[in-house]
């Protein structure tokens, strides 16, 4: 969120929420509940990603519209709702590799609802989850209890019935023949797999005003504060880097890429996923990697972005439960230690639907499928998390995000400490990142008390701890 000015056909905008509006915006912002999205509003703020098919019985908007009050004491600020569009039936997506076209009854058919990120048409709803005014509703009820709500947005790739394959068949990529072909891995040339979508070619210039329409529908008529852009990096940053201040002339606008793509953050998106982190605590978690790659990676992270760019922090999302496993899977008993690291760390946590209800099992991705809500020893662990999140400036982590500084053990390569420090405000992490009981000391010095975790955990210089497998202490001043 750096003040950059863009010269823009003579006329300086705004480059994502990384700048203050210049004046007054219009009739879409006046009516808000909720002031505009800035920085200072990010800096304590928890993401939610909110998959609308699964999150209830009824997969709809106004389901899970009823349960955003309780999302507050989670300390959720920004809601992430996955694609809300209509879902294309041509090529749609099956069982393993088939489409709806390879499968002869039916009624069969029926059971298969396709990728949300198989886009029909950018400026629909997609029916099965309601009406626009439910989708109105939604957003109304966010901005009521002081949430923000950005939308994901598919700019790589339409589904196969999009109008434009018809209208603007020039807006794909092609092959030899002129037909329009599904996204294919630059490196070798083969398709990804993505067999129920058409890539777009964003060589052709039309292209972008199109797409920067469409997403400016959705800001202009239905009120939403950003996106989400789904593999961002697959499209030309030139493109993200026109289309967000056309966005900002009516209101600011929070930008997620999902990537780590530090081109990224120059001037269109103000986070991007922190994949490499993610990556590295489920191989911790899994006993591949000590503590020590874990060291390296954080000194990367110094000479890779700039001061103010900020990724997001998380443990699952769609793509890591559908295909990879849930975090019990993926993390087992060093689960909690993971989350706890999420929340402390620079940056902004996810809670992805159905982790905080203790959700360890993979969701359906083409099918409907339901989140089990029983309230477990997560939603509690969230609620403290959050509650310190919002609390705490040590754990602001946007663009005034509280330094990370490493603590020294006796045991580096199992033990990860670190300290956070803003505005007089301290917090203290340590944790036992492996799977056998450990003792170690810690050079710091501090009488700052267990929050969450080893509760028992007492601080005295040159003291020698214990700690279990996974284990780990929160120490805070509040």
């Amino acid at each position: 969120m750096k003040k950059i000015s863009i010269l823009l056909l003579g006329i300086l905008t705004l480059a994502s929420c990384k700048n203050e509006p210049e004046q007054g915006v219009t009739e879409v912002q006046e009516e808000q509940s909720i002031a505009p999205v800035d920085n200072e509003a990010l800096e304590s703020a928890v993401i939610y990603e909110a998959n609308i098919r699964q999150y209830s019985p009824e997969g709809t908007f106004d389901a899970f519209t009823q349960d955003i009050p309780q999302l507050k004491d989670l300390g959720v600020k920004v809601i992430w709702l996955m694609p809300v569009y209509p879902i294309s039936e041509v090529r749609r997506k099956a069982t393993g590799d088939l489409s709806i076209e390879d499968i002869e009854d039916p009624e069969e058919r029926k059971k298969y609802l396709g990728s949300y990120y198989a886009i029909a048409d950018y400026t629909e709803v997609n029916p099965e989850f309601g009406t626009k005014e439910d989708f109105d509703e939604l957003v109304k009820t966010a901005h009521e209890n002081g949430m923000y709500v950005i939308l994901d947005w598919v700019a790589n790739h339409t589904g196969w019935d999009h109008s434009w394959l018809e209208e603007h068949p020039d807006f794909y990529t092609q092959n030899d023949k002129g037909e329009p072909v599904d996204p294919l891995n630059p490196e070798t040339g083969e398709s990804w797999g993505w067999t129920d979508v058409a890539d777009l070619n964003y060589d052709n210039k039309e292209l972008w005003e199109a797409m920067t329409t469409e997403m400016k529908y959705w800001v202009d008529e239905h009120n939403i504060d950003g996106f989400r852009a789904d593999v961002a990096g697959e499209v030309p940053t030139e493109f993200w880097d026109q289309a967000v201040p056309r966005l900002q002339e009516t209101k600011p606008v929070f930008m997620l890429a999902e990537s780590e793509d530090k081109d990224l953050f120059h001037n269109a998106f103000d986070m991007g996923y922190n994949w490499e982190g993610h990556h590295l605590m489920n191989q911790m978690a899994q006993g591949e990697v000590t503590v020590e790659a874990w060291d390296a990676y954080m000194k990367k992270i110094d000479t890779t972005y700039q001061q103010d760019d900020y990724l997001m922090n998380f443990v699952t999302n769609h793509d890591e439960n559908s295909w990879n496993g849930t975090v019990r899977e993926r993390m087992g008993d060093a689960s909690e230690a993971m989350v706890a690291l999420t929340y402390t760390l620079p940056g902004m946590p996810l809670i992805y639907s159905g982790q905080e209800y203790d959700m360890d099992k993979r969701l359906r991705f083409f099918e409907k499928d339901t989140i089990p809500k029983t309230k477990g020893t997560m939603w509690p662990l969230l609620e403290k998390l959050g509650q310190l999140k919002a609390t705490n400036e040590a754990l602001h982590g946007a663009k005034e995000a509280a330094g990370y500084n490493r603590l020294k053990t006796s045991a580096d390569k199992q033990v990860l400490a670190f300290e956070r420090e803003n505005n007089g405000e301290k917090l203290i992490y340590i944790a036992n990142l492996s799977d056998k009981p450990v003792d170690f000391t810690v050079e710091m010095e501090s009488e700052l008390q267990a929050y969450l975790g080893k509760k028992d955990f007492k601080t005295q210089k040159n003291d020698q701890y214990h700690f279990g497998p996974w284990e780990y202490v929160i120490l805070a001043d509040n």
